[in-house]
């Protein structure tokens, strides 16, 4: 076997050369090593490689050397993971080593504790041999920082891999491993997962432990990306259920019990299923390309038996916008200041202006105000999605964003529907497709509306290539809790419009 061949490997693929004796979890973790070393200089995704990941890669061959069959099958039970290596995002503590999130006055910083889904794949048996990129704070949906450079996308290096997890899915479609931890409070899972090619799970609330205070709040929460929908369900499998460090944790005992993205059944079962297409979730200036992209998944849909409607909803990117900085005014920016106090010199450009922005929306706005809209938003949802099993729509309205771009003045989508950074303010269209510039990149972006809707379970999947030279995505939405809905046809879609979900080079 290749090289090659071995670090493309995806996690259940590895899994099953694993327990078969073909492969070692050894030769399996030096082969990932060895794609971060040749390739990563071109996509600065990773901050560091952990080089304790050896023990347990060895530790995990000597298992599988002398294993039984009935080991095996008490492994698959209890350790789901065993042998596998996970890419995780620099903000998921692991004790001992640093924790930063990419702010430059925190370099010395190190976690008493690992995070809790960190604890939970080490006891699943997998383990974490590289960290990933992000933002400052998390706060972007591009990946740079005075800390950590800029990092970029694997297929297309003049353009993002999206944030704040876009080291997870640039580090996912080069290669590096078959899974990651990611996060996402506006779209900071799901937008790197389509700009990359990737799979990304957004959870309900309360589905997925995360780190108190910020844990609190009903936007964000942890979850799982990886480059096939049966790998992003293996390491959700892991990631779910209550733990005590978090309030809000809800029981998800018998999560996904049964699901197999593989099989024939995930096809069949679309047969009279009721699936409401949104192209454009209001007035989002979605590109032809991914417009494009989002019906050809819809006709495959439909072609295997679902009924596919095309609905339209009352919302506006400008509202959807006023409403998520309301919340991000009152609750992320008072924590983001304290972070920062004394510090706003080492600061990216774009952490200050997410402060500023979200800091003069919330002076207009109570938190009362922004519930109250978001419940207006949650209503309309729910009326949209009555009478149907699943939404869909598309990830991003924009097809890319420039790998060093801050957006300070807004965004211009240009005819090949890449968002420049744009000098000015307003909303216009030159009438040919491009042109179209909006107030705050933000609004180019239809992950936050499923943020305020935040019950709502939510599976990225590939939909296509955007004229710009990557991946389109796009977001497979349930019912609230009713998170297998979503992944089934999340696993129909892979299935009649396969993804490499590796990047070329």
């Amino acid at each position: 076997m290749s090289g090659s061949e071995t670090w493309a490997l995806s996690a259940a693929e590895a899994l099953a050369k694993f327990r078969s004796k073909e492969l070692s979890p050894v030769e399996y973790l030096s082969a990932q090593i060895g794609r971060i070393t040749t390739e990563d200089d071109r996509i600065n995704a990773v901050t560091e490689v952990v080089e304790e990941a050896v023990t347990s890669a060895k530790e995990a061959e000597s298992f599988y050397a002398n294993a039984s069959s009935d080991d095996l099958a008490e492994a698959v039970a209890a350790r789901p993971l065993l042998g596998l290596p996970v890419i995780a995002k620099e903000k998921h503590a692991i004790a001992g080593r640093t924790l930063t999130q990419g702010l430059i006055h925190e370099t010395d910083t190190i976690a008493g504790t690992d995070a809790v889904i960190i604890r939970r794949i080490r006891a699943a048996g997998g383990f974490v041999h590289a960290r990933a990129t992000s933002p400052e704070f998390s706060c972007a949906t591009i990946t740079h920082s005075p800390m950590w450079g800029v990092t970029r996308n694997p297929w297309n290096t003049e353009l993002s891999p999206g944030g704040s997890s876009g080291g997870s899915g640039a580090a996912l479609a080069a290669g590096f491993g078959p899974l990651a931890t990611a996060s996402d409070i506006a779209g900071s899972t799901r937008l790197p997962a389509a700009f990359t090619g990737t799979v990304g799970y957004k959870a309900p609330y309360g589905r997925i432990p995360g780190a108190q205070p910020l844990s609190a709040d009903w936007y964000r929460g942890d979850g799982p990306m990886a480059r096939t929908v049966a790998d992003t369900a293996l390491l959700a499998r892991v990631m779910v259920g209550v733990d005590p460090s978090d309030h809000a944790s809800i029981e998800s005992s018998g999560f996904l019990d049964g699901f197999d993205a593989s099989s024939a059944e995930v096809v069949e079962g679309l047969k009279g299923k009721r699936i409401a297409l949104c192209l454009r979730l209001g007035d989002f200036p979605v590109g032809e390309d991914i417009i494009r992209n989002t019906r050809a998944v819809a006709s495959a849909l439909e072609a295997a038996g679902a009924i596919v409607e095309e609905i339209e909803l009352p919302w506006t990117a400008e509202r959807i916008f006023d409403t998520a900085f309301t919340h991000f005014g009152n609750i992320l920016a008072p924590a983001m200041r304290a972070a920062t106090r004394g510090h706003e010199s080492t600061l990216a450009d774009y952490t200050l202006r997410f402060m500023a922005d979200a800091e003069a929306v919330a002076a207009r706005h109570s938190l009362y105000e922004g519930l109250a809209a978001e419940a207006q938003i949650q209503a309309e949802l729910a009326t949209a999605m009555e009478g149907f099993d699943v939404f869909l729509a598309p990830t991003s309205a924009v097809a890319g964003l420039e790998a060093d771009g801050s957006y300070l003045d807004g965004i211009t989508i240009d005819s090949n529907g890449v968002g420049r950074e744009a000098s000015g303010a307003g909303h216009s269209d030159d009438g040919d497709g491009g042109g179209v510039r909006l107030d705050h990149y933000w609004q180019s972006h239809m992950t936050m509306p499923f943020n305020i809707c935040n019950r709502v379970p939510i599976v990225n999947v590939p939909s296509g290539m955007a004229d710009c030279g990557i991946p389109t995505g796009l977001q497979v939405i349930a019912h609230p809790f009713d998170d297998r809905a979503a992944f089934d046809v999340a696993a129909a879609v892979e299935q009649l419009v396969p993804w490499t979900g590796l990047a070329p080079g």
